[in-house]
């Protein structure tokens, strides 16, 4: 499989399964999701939410009718740069053994290109300190360096 070989499409609540596998398939993930069968309501509920938000896109990338990948583009408007909106990218994930074939540039492409097409004036992105591997795919995509991010959690 390649990218080529590869779909890009909205999410589906029975892609919520395979989405949280690979939210969980690493250090960080592990310790944050419960991949349980069944899965926690929670995961179907913030799907739901996500649904239904206009601002909210999750989608999915798919081989063969297997979901490889996964991202989630949150559209902000906002006051500042002159009113203008930003594209955040979120969840990018590919499944283990699907990486280095393209498939996450082929995800971040669509998402900027969805981003610019929905009156974006820039894509942003998260990515925790010690993901060192996925802070070089990013600068590859072009994307640089440019804020210190702080988070508190509940």
């Amino acid at each position: 499989m390649n990218a080529a070989s590869v779909s890009i499409r909205i999410a589906r609540r029975d892609d919520v399964p395979a989405i949280v596998a690979m939210l969980a398939d690493d250090r960080l993930g592990r310790a944050r999701e419960r991949v349980e069968d069944p899965l926690p309501a929670a995961y179907y509920d913030a799907f739901a939410r996500v649904e239904r938000d206009p601002n909210l896109t999750l989608v999915v990338a798919e081989s063969e009718g297997r979901v490889v990948g996964c991202l989630q583009l949150a559209i902000l408007p906002g006051i500042s740069s002159q009113g203008g909106s930003r594209g955040l990218l979120e969840d990018v994930r590919v499944a283990t053994d699907c990486r280095s074939r393209g498939i996450g540039e082929q995800l971040v492409q669509w998402a900027v290109t969805e981003a610019k097409a929905r009156g974006c004036n820039l894509v942003e992105l998260l990515t925790h300190h010690t993901r060192t591997d996925a802070q070089r795919f990013y600068t590859r995509l072009g994307f640089t360096a440019s804020h210190v991010g702080m988070t508190v959690r509940f």
